[in-house]
């Protein structure tokens, strides 16, 4: 049986007809999830704040939630992320594929080899994001009437607060494109263990100091709402076709020395 993932906040479970809620314990931590079975492929759906969606991304078991995936056997993962925008090319409402990251987190431990065992180990970083994967999903975004406006730098912050204007201008001036508080280490993590991960950015509102406005919970609310079930089924499509050939290095990511 083939198993993938897909990693998103609450509000799809309508889409996900049929679905069972199970959970399995890791090393650290239980995790809870939901099991739907499309022809000979299951799908896990894990939402990363919890389905009481009272996480905060500071918070968020990334260890536990990963490495739950990979117990179940899990080699495919398409997340979805809400991020704010600093391009002026990606408006509110649009939908980018995250190609790279920069990473401005502070308190996160982001790794699964940090002392506790014998081996040292790094992880290679020339695709953050599985290539493979990525092309997949800018196929098949037209079949399903969404526009893609193309790659996005996403700047991962600690959060649960909004960024600065001064920050902003930083990530700026340093290559963002994008926002966010929770793809990393969440896809740091994923790399580690070998499975092929990719994530789509759904903007839902502009950072601060960009159009002069503050960020309103609403608007977020209602970009999500605009793009989440179309996205949703995309992933359910493409991570139930039956495919081989893999042309990509995900599993050879890690680097033991």
């Amino acid at each position: 049986m083939n198993r993938k993932a897909i990693i998103g906040g609450t509000g799809v479970y309508d889409v996900m007809e049929g679905a069972t809620t199970q959970s399995i314990v890791t090393a650290y931590g239980d995790v809870s999830y939901d099991l739907v079975k499309i022809g000979d492929t299951e799908v896990i759906f894990l939402a990363r704040h919890g389905k009481e969606h009272n996480l905060p991304p500071h918070k968020i078991n990334y260890r536990a939630n990963m490495m739950a995936l990979k117990m179940l056997e899990v080699d495919e993962i398409m997340a979805i992320c809400a991020v704010g925008s600093m391009n002026d090319a990606y408006e509110p409402g649009d939908i980018v594929v995250i190609n790279d990251f920069m990473d401005f987190t502070k308190n996160r431990i982001q790794t699964f080899f940090d002392g506790d065992t014998e081996r040292v180990a790094h992880v290679e970083m020339t695709d953050p994001y599985c290539n493979r994967l990525r092309g997949m999903l800018v196929d098949g975004f037209e079949a399903h009437a969404l526009n893609c406006k193309g790659n996005a730098v996403y700047v991962c912050t600690e959060g649960p607060r909004f960024e600065t204007a001064a920050e902003i201008r930083m990530y700026r001036q340093l290559g963002g494109d994008v926002v966010g508080m929770t793809n990393i280490p969440e896809s740091v993590l994923a790399k580690e263990l070998g499975i092929c991960y990719a994530a789509v950015g759904v903007i839902t509102n502009w950072c601060t100091g960009i159009e002069g406005k503050a960020i309103a919970g609403h608007q977020i609310t209602a970009s999500m709402n605009q793009n989440k079930e179309k996205l949703t089924r995309l992933f359910l499509e493409l991570l139930s076709r039956t495919e081989t050939a893999q042309s990509c290095k995900c599993q050879q990511s890690l680097i033991i020395v």
